[in-house]
This record gives C-alpha cells, sequence and structure tokens, in this order.
C-alpha cells in the first residue's frame, strides 16, 4: 500500500494501525508518500521539523515491530531542469535524512511534474542514479513522468519526449521496479496483453501503482469507494512485478476495498467481489455499523455527495453520528465536507 494521494492525509494513528491491517491481511509493504508532505515534494530541499521526523522514525520501528516493509517516496520536484552543484548538495542532504529513517523501500517519485523537455530520460536517470548511490534502502523503485498510456498526462504535463520509455528503461537498472497505473490514472482493469506491452517498453515487468479507491481528485473526492476490486485478474502476480493500492483520504474506510483486494489474490477463480464485500465490511465493522454501510454503499459510492439531498444527508450524518466507530467517524466527516480537494491534483 502506498499513501500517495493529494488532499488531506492520514492521521499519524491511522498510519501506525495500517502496520496491524498490512501484517494480517496478506499485504507486506506500505510506503508514506502523501502529497501534502512538502518536505518530499515541492519544498524537499529544507530538512523536515525535528517533530515530524520524530513521528516518522517512530512510525518506521512500528512497521518494523510487525516485520512489516516501510518505504519512504521522495518526489523531488522537477530536480532535473536544473541538476547543477546545488541540486546535487541539496539531494545529498535530503538523502542522509531519509537514510535515517532506515526505509526498507525507496520510491523516487517523478509523476505529475513537467515532462516536455529535452532529454528528459537521460537527466532522470542520472538523477536517480545519484539517488540510489547515496541510499540505504534495500529496494528501489522508481514512477516515470509519464507512467499510464493515458494521454491525460500529455495533456497536462507536456508532449512526452519519443523513447522515453525505452531510454529510461535501458538506462536504469533492471532490478529497480518502475511505477504504472494501467491503461488510464484511474485504471478499471488490467487485461493480460496491456502489463506485457509496457514490459516491453521499460524493460522490465510493470509494478502496478493501482489508483482505486482513491478519491483525492475534484470529481472522485465527492465519493466514497468501498466496493470490491473488479477486473484485477489474479494472473497480475506474473504478469507484474507487484501490486501497490492508493488509498481515499479515508483512512479506515479504505480498509473496506482494500481487504477484498487480498481475497482476490488468494480465492484466485473462485474470487466473488460482492460475497467479499460483504465478507470485508463485516469482518472489520460491528454488526450495526456493518449493516449501515451494506445498506447505504449505493448512496456513497454512485450517488456521492451531489447526487444526495440535503435531507438524506442529514439523516446519514445522524445514522452514523452515534456510532463510536472510526469508520463511522470518516463518514460523517464527509458528508460535512470535512475532505476539500486539493487543486494541486490536477488529473480526473
Amino acid at each position: 500500500m502506498i499513501e500517495g494521494f493529494y488532499g488531506r492525509s492520514w492521521s499519524w494513528d491511522a498510519r501506525e494501525a495500517y502496520a496491524d491491517f498490512i501484517a494480517t491481511n496478506g499485504f507486506d509493504f506500505y510506503i508514506y508518500a502523501p502529497k501534502d508532505d512538502v518536505y518530499l515534494r515541492r519544498q524537499w530541499q529544507e530538512p523536515w521539523p525535528n517533530n515530524q521526523m520524530d513521528r516518522l522514525m517512530h512510525l518506521g520501528a512500528v512497521y518494523a515491530d510487525r516485520k512489516v516493509a516501510w518505504g519512504i517516496g521522495f518526489s523531488p520536484y522537477e530536480i532535473y531542469l536544473a541538476f547543477d552543484s546545488d541540486a546535487k548538495n541539496a539531494l545529498a542532504r535530503k538523502m542522509e535524512a531519509i537514510n535515517r529513517l532506515n526505509p526498507d523501500i525507496l520510491c523516487v517519485l517523478l509523476d505529475d511534474m513537467k515532462g516536455d523537455v529535452p532529454r528528459l530520460a537521460e537527466t532522470q536517470s542520472e538523477v536517480f542514479g545519484r539517488i540510489a548511490d547515496l541510499s540505504t534502502a534495500r529496494r528501489l523503485m522508481l514512477c516515470p513522468t509519464y507512467y499510464t498510456l493515458d494521454p491525460i498526462l500529455e495533456k497536462i504535463f507536456g508532449t512526452m519526449p519519443g523513447d522515453y520509455w525505452e531510454v529510461l528503461g535501458k538506462q536504469v537498472d533492471p532490478a529497480v521496479d518502475f511505477f504504472w497505473t494501467g491503461p488510464r490514472v484511474c485504471s478499471t482493469k488490467y487485461p493480460e496483453s496491456h502489463p506485457k506491452d509496457v514490459a516491453e517498453r521499460l524493460g522490465r515487468k510493470p509494478f502496478i501503482w493501482d489508483n482505486y479507491p482513491v478519491n483525492d481528485s475534484e470529481k472522485r473526492s465527492k465519493f466514497l469507494y468501498l466496493r470490491s476490486y473488479e477486473n484485477r485478474p489474479h494472473q497480475l502476480a506474473e504478469w507484474a512485478s507487484g501490486h501497490a493500492v492508493n488509498p481515499m483520504n479515508q483512512a479506515w474506510l479504505s480498509q473496506i476495498p482494500i481487504w477484498t483486494l487480498g481475497e482476490s489474490y488468494r480465492a484466485k477463480e473462485g474470487y466473488d467481489p460482492q460475497k467479499a464485500h460483504v465478507n470485508a465490511v463485516e469482518t472489520l465493522c460491528d454488526t450495526q455499523l456493518a449493516a449501515a454501510i451494506l445498506e447505504d454503499v449505493s448512496m456513497f459510492e454512485d450517488l456521492g455527495l451531489d447526487g444526495m439531498s440535503d435531507d438524506q444527508k442529514r439523516a446519514l450524518i445522524e445514522k452514523y453520528g452515534g456510532m463510536q466507530s472510526p469508520f463511522a467517524e470518516e463518514i460523517v466527516d464527509w458528508l460535512q465536507d470535512g475532505y476539500a480537494f486539493d487543486p494541486a491534483c490536477l488529473t480526473e
């Protein structure tokens, strides 16, 4: 799992709680990469405040205790536009700080940045090589600036240089995993032909960055995606080098759909999305709350905030407001517009 979305990020308590959830549900890693941590992205040259550094060190210890790999998603924003001595010195200082966190995994995330620049792949591979030399992480991963065939990336970040994927794939060590979201930024299916075609371009199997159930975009923030994963064949375990899920801004509610992805890999051809959804809700929530969510899932995922009347919202707020559960608290918070859309999220 990768906490890699825009907008309101998770609480430290929720992040720590995921160590148990991941360890007991067949997943094996968590990557800290919230877009609102400016010290990982636009202000990456600046050090984390001492209190945040302490929280990150404690978070890493929690995952180590549960024997779950933990990682950092580092986005040195557009460093490749001027990879000069100042940038290299700043990078060395940042990597020293990241190494103190002792991550098992280091992800270099070059997503959602300007891409129509000369020698993009060559410069990015140089940047990545410098980071790889400085890192003490045992596993390295890279998210290219263009991480899907979806034309929206070129519309927003500029025309991709020719042979970008092929050049990047040849210049970066084949042991490094490349993130890939699929045919779209938010892909609804992964046909067999797609990862195989991508593997030829990247020179390695893609590592799936699955943007379900993430809901950080302008449209998607109006919905809670609680239903099961579908159209993710268990053969992805063979076609891809791994599978990471990008959850919703609502940490606890995200556990419901994420639970079903683990079940889809375990059950293989016997996977029943509807049955898995019911099992997930009933496993994670008490009887009263589970019944309520199963009754109202269509309101959350089909109607959404804009499709519900004020009376419907008030009734749901009253219904869930009386339940003592972090799941219910997130539903009420969402109904009261507590998750503001971050306009920095440009892809939809």
